[in-house]
Parts: C-alpha cells; sequence; structure tokens
C-alpha cells in the first residue's frame, strides 16, 4: 500500500489511582506513569509521525505553582523529543531532588497523576505545532481548565459552526478541532457554574466553594451536551485542571478504543496489544470502549462508564484490521492470514494452478501476514493434490515416484525490498520519477527467468503509483513468465472522512480506471444522470437520509474489466510481462473481518449522514473540475 496513505491519529492516557509514593515504594520510581506514557506512545508510533504530544495534570498543587503541562514537537522523532524535553526540564535539579517523591510532587514539572499523549498524522494538510495536539484551555479556576487531544475527522463541522452563531457565538475559525475545543469548553464553564450555584444556595464560601465544585463535576453532563451534534469518527480525550480524566468513542464505533484498570491505575490507548505489552496483559484483560460510550475517571479516582450518546450504527473501520493497527493484535493477525488464505483459489486460477512455476511473495512490510494465510492455503491445496496422486499410483509405487510427489511444496521468497525513501529537494520532475523508480528492490534471480509465474500480495491498492513508479518495473526485471499482483483488500472505491487521508475520487485507481471504461464505451450520459442525482441529494432536508449516488458508477463494468483497465493504466512503458491484478471480494472481507462492519472504502455504505454528504460533494467537485476535498 502507498506509505502516503495516513491514518489519522493515535491516543494514550494514563490515570493513577494512588499516590505517587505508592509507585516511589513499589516500582522504585514516581516516574511510573510517565515511563509507562513513553512505552505507550512508541507502541503507537505507526499511527503518527508528523507530530506527538504530552500533557499531565498534578492533583494537589498549591496556588501560584502550575499543576498543567504540555509538551509537543513535529516529525517523525518527535516521541523521543518531546520526552527528552521533559527531562532536561530537570536539569537544574540535584539527583536526590529527583529521585524525592515528595520533593518531585511540589516542585518538578510532569510529576502528576495524569498522562494524555497523541499521535498526529494529518487529513488536512496543515502543519505546525499549533496543529499537534493537546490542546489547552486555560483559565484560573482548575476545573475550567481542559487539555484534548483525539482521533477524530467530523463531517458536518459547518452544521456545528451555524449552531454556534445561532446561539450568539463568533468562532474564529471553522475547524473540527478548534471548534469541539471551544465548545467543550463551553460546556465544562458551565458545569462549574451549575456548581457554583449549587454551593451558593448552600451556604458555601470561597474555597469550600471550590472543593465543592471539583468533587461535585459531571463529565458525563460537559460530554452529553458537547458532542449530541457531531457526525464523523472519533475518540475524544481530555483532562481537567481538577482531576477530571475522559475518553469517548464515537456512536457508530467507527474509530477504535481500549481501556484497562486495575487498584492502580486506569490505562487507554488506541490499540490492544499496545496496552497488552505496555502493562504485561493478557487480551481478556483488555476492554473495547463501545459506541457513544465514555470512560470517566472524577478527581477522587472513581471509574465509571457512561454512555453519552446512544448507539447508532456499527460501523467499525475495517481499514484499521487490514492495514492501520499493528498486526500483534491477536484477532487482527488471524483476520489478516484468512484475507490472504481466502485469495488462494483465485490465485491458483491465475496461474493455471502451475505450483511448479510459481513462487509466492509480499510486498513489505504489511502484506507479511496476509501472505502467510496465501502460503498456507497453497499449501493445503497442494496436499490435497498430493494425496490423490499418490493414490493413482497403484498399490506398488517406486521410491522415485512417491518422492517426486511428496517432495512437491510451496516455493516462496522475498522478493520485494523496501529501499529506500524520496526525499523531497529533488523538485526535477524526470529526477523524481527516476528515484521513485528505486523505492523498493529485488532479490535477483530468485526466480527462473520466463518459466515461473510471480504471485506478490499487497495488504491493499489505493493509488496505484507505487505500482506504477517502482514496483511493476522493478520485478520486470526478474523476468517472470507472469506477475500476479495481489490486494489482501477489496477494491477501494470510495473516500474516506472519519480519519484517514483518502479524501478524494480521482486519486483512487479504481475510480480513474472506470473512468477511463465510460469514455471508451461513450457512457458520458451516466456520468450527468449522477452528477444530477449527487445535486437532489444534497438537496435533501437535513432530516431526510441521504444515499450515495456516485455507486451508480461502477455498476455497467465487472471487477474483471475494471482490473484488467487498471493494468493498462499502470503498466509501464516499455514493461512486456503480463501482468494480473486479483482483489479480495467484499464476502471475503465480511467473512474474515465480521465484527468490523465499517466498509465504506470499498462498498460505499457510509455510516452517518456526513459521510454520504461528503462523497456526493466529491463526485460534483469531481465532474466541475475542483480538485480538493470534499
Amino acid at each position: 500500500m502507498e506509505k502516503n496513505i495516513h491514518e489519522d491519529c493515535g491516543v494514550a492516557m494514563i490515570r493513577l489511582l494512588k499516590p505517587l509514593s505508592y509507585f516511589q515504594e513499589k516500582y522504585g520510581t514516581w516516574m511510573y506513569a510517565l515511563n509507562k506514557m513513553y512505552l505507550l506512545m512508541e507502541k503507537q508510533h505507526n499511527r503518527g509521525q508528523e507530530g506527538a504530544g504530552i500533557a499531565a495534570v498534578k492533583l494537589s498543587s498549591e496556588p501560584g505553582r502550575e499543576y498543567m503541562f504540555r509538551e509537543r514537537a513535529e516529525g517523525k522523532n518527535a516521541v523521543t523529543e518531546i520526552f527528552e524535553n521533559v527531562h532536561k526540564s530537570y536539569k537544574g535539579y540535584t539527583p536526590a531532588q529527583i529521585a524525592d517523591v515528595d520533593f518531585a510532587e511540589k516542585n518538578l514539572p510532569f510529576a502528576g497523576e495524569m498522562y494524555m499523549g497523541h499521535l498526529r498524522y494529518s487529513t488536512t494538510g496543515k502543519s505546525g505545532l499549533s496543529y499537534v495536539h493537546p490542546f489547552l484551555r486555560r483559565n484560573n479556576w482548575k476545573a475550567k481548565n481542559l487539555s484534548m487531544c483525539g482521533n477524530f475527522n467530523m463531517t458536518n463541522i459547518e452544521v456545528v459552526f451555524e449552531k454556534l452563531i445561532e446561539q450568539g457565538q463568533s468562532p474564529r475559525k471553522l475547524s473540527d478541532t478548534y471548534i469541539l475545543l471551544e465548545l467543550m469548553g463551553h460546556r465544562l464553564d458551565r458545569e462549574v457554574e451549575r456548581n457554583f450555584v449549587d454551593a451558593k444556595a448552600m451556604g458555601l464560601e470561597k474555597y469550600d466553594i471550590t472543593n465543592y465544585i471539583e468533587d461535585h463535576m459531571e463529565m458525563k453532563n460537559v460530554l452529553q451536551t458537547t458532542m449530541a451534534d457531531f457526525d464523523g469518527g472519533y475518540v475524544i480525550c481530555g483532562l481537567t485542571g481538577s482531576g477530571e480524566m475522559f475518553s469517548m468513542r464515537d456512536p457508530w464505533g467507527i474509530r477504535p478504543a481500549f481501556y484497562y484498570k486495575n487498584d492502580e491505575f486506569v490505562a487507554v490507548a488506541s490499540e490492544r496489544p499496545v496496552l497488552q505489552t505496555t502493562f504485561d496483559l493478557e487480551c481478556e484483560d483488555v476492554n473495547e470502549l463501545q459506541p457513544g460510550e465514555a470512560l470517566i475517571v472524577n478527581k477522587k479516582g472513581e471509574c465509571s462508564l457512561q454512555q453519552i450518546i446512544p448507539q447508532k450504527g456499527d460501523a467499525a473501520c475495517s481499514f484499521e484490521r487490514i492495514y492501520f493497527s499493528r498486526g500483534s493484535d491477536r484477532d487482527i493477525y488471524r483476520e489478516r492470514k484468512q484475507l490472504g488464505e481466502q485469495l488462494t483459489e483465485t490465485v491458483l486460477k491465475s496461474v493455471n494452478y502451475d505450483t511448479l512455476h510459481t513462487v509466492l511473495s509480499f510486498i513489505p512490510n504489511t502484506a507479511e501476514v496476509a501472505f502467510y494465510g496465501l502460503i498456507q492455503g497453497v499449501k493445503q491445496w497442494i496436499d490435497v493434490h498430493k494425496v490423490e496422486k499418490i493414490k493413482a499410483l497403484g498399490e506398488n509405487p517406486t521410491t522415485e515416484a512417491l518422492l517426486s510427489i511428496v517432495n512437491h511444496s510451496v516455493r516462496t521468497e522475498k522478493v520485494a525490498w523496501k529501499d529506500i525513501k524520496l526525499r523531497t529537494f529533488i523538485t526535477e520532475s524526470n529526477s523524481r520519477n527516476d528515484l521513485a523508480s528505486h523505492v523498493y528492490d529485488v532479490s535477483y534471480e530468485s526466480i527462473v527467468p520466463y518459466e515461473d509465474n510471480l504471485v506478490i500480495i499487497d495488504d491493499s491498492i489505493v493509488r496505484g503509483t507505487t505500482l506504477q513508479e517502482s514496483i511493476l518495473r522493478i520485478l520486470d526485471r526478474l523476468h517472470p513468465k507472469k506477475i500476479v499482483i495481489v490486494s489482501s483488500a477489496p477494491q477501494i472505491r470510495y473516500p474516506d472522512y472519519y480519519g484517514i487521508d483518502m479524501p478524494r475520487l480521482e486519486e483512487f485507481c479504481v475510480f480513474r480506471a472506470t473512468m477511463a471504461l465510460i469514455k471508451e464505451r461513450k457512457q458520458e450520459s451516466l456520468l450527468h444522470e449522477i452528477y444530477y442525482d449527487c445535486k437532489r441529494e444534497l438537496n435533501k432536508p437535513a432530516t431526510e437520509p441521504l444515499k450515495n449516488a456516485v455507486c451508480k458508477i461502477y455498476k455497467p463494468f465487472t471487477v474483471e474489466e475494471i482490473n484488467n483497465k487498471i493494468v493498462e493504466m499502470l503498466r509501464p512503458k516499455g514493461m512486456t510481462t503480463p501482468v494480473e491484478l486479483v482483489f479480495q471480494s467484499i464476502e471475503g472481507l465480511h467473512n474474515a473481518i465480521p465484527k468490523h462492519k465499517g466498509d465504506w472504502y470499498f462498498t460505499g455504505n457510509y455510516p452517518t449522514r456526513g459521510g454520504m454528504k461528503l462523497v456526493n460533494q466529491a463526485f460534483i467537485n469531481y465532474y466541475n473540475k475542483i480538485y480538493g476535498k470534499a
């Protein structure tokens, strides 16, 4: 898969349920949570390499001393940089002072009980430290201080924007991150004021009012009044200055979140094996946050699961399983293997069942597990036919005949190697194209030229640029009899609007191939029809559900017709080796990943109205030659 396709973010949280002195005594350091936060973030580095940040809160601090801390950095080494900067802030202190838990708790930054981390991939194209999470909203009242981060992309931000204007507000930016922070901060203020009124009615004064407010904060109220109108995929995390922690998942279950709790701490992460490895847990120890649910920890350390918004769907992202999440997860590993194994019959058919002259390989590195599944499937097929051939030899077969059958096995090689990364300082187009063709290298003489078929599996095919610019060119140097490119995912036909950087129809090689077929067969009238269907969908009242009118574009063509056109379009000039594309079927996807039904990339079945709106707008933009995000 193209490595410039990004999933938007990863999150991590730790809330200690015992004082720092407990961890100093049991684990030999008060930095237990800080160190674990580093591990949680490094183990999720796959989810964000454009920037990272952490926030921390001290639960007991005197007025005049800082109690809320933040550190952020940009670049692929951001995680290392932010933790180095945290430790650099201790340089002015002696080793004895740093090791003294009481001194640390009173004087050292990031010596707190609450930590939140974030790893960023941008889906907006915007860069700079100001766009790196966590974000802060400051106030002299501890309870009104909010630090927020998330893995999210909202599809209806203009609707929320208009609602705020109707209420008399004047937002400074039309940005989901900014509006979410300000709206949640506004609702947090209202929750503080609610408790302030109650405290005054009880006759409390001065600091007793503050204590009452902090002891009676209900983050459920804040989340319910903040998140009710948002459409999109999200996991929103936050800390308040008074000691509240929360993590909430969208009501369709699109984006993932997992948590673990014992009597010492509560921890949250975007992926299950990250928690398992960091805290030495079994799969069954880790729980998944359910759609519309929030994990909330109050100032006293009391943990609860609260249903913030009723579940609206069952659309957990299948692309998380195929590509973005770590393959070390128990279930994801099994699913990816099954995706590969299910392609066995189609792959064998593509090489005319000539397993004697076929080599299996994979595109590094995310397709490796699917490759093992394909090997397993082909091996089972060969074993069945071995038995049939042995039976056909009769009662007294010769040793030579038996050995010729028994020695037949799956042929595998590591043919492709990920070699270098194209450097952006090369600006001249021909030079860039030449460098791009060398991103991958091959194991020379790993197959028999002109005799062996080469089957090479990838996790998915999105734009096709890596195939065209690098993979097909470099594989052709081995002179195989035939190249079969296998995708463990189905054809990607539709954009994503829930946090993965695939927002435009014209980016997809499947869409471009379909458009080429339409023009070849002079079916342009279909485009006009779809254009007006899309406009009609967008003109429907806000209360009426929308349909994906773009689906019509694929109906006149079979998967094989589109595949053949993709090959024709992507084949490098001068390449003569026959090439065939094999994609996973939609049925195969659902069979391998039955619990993650979010398949809009492949089917166009967006779980939210916002997704349906944006895909129709995307086609209108394409039709009008407006190239950009819907």
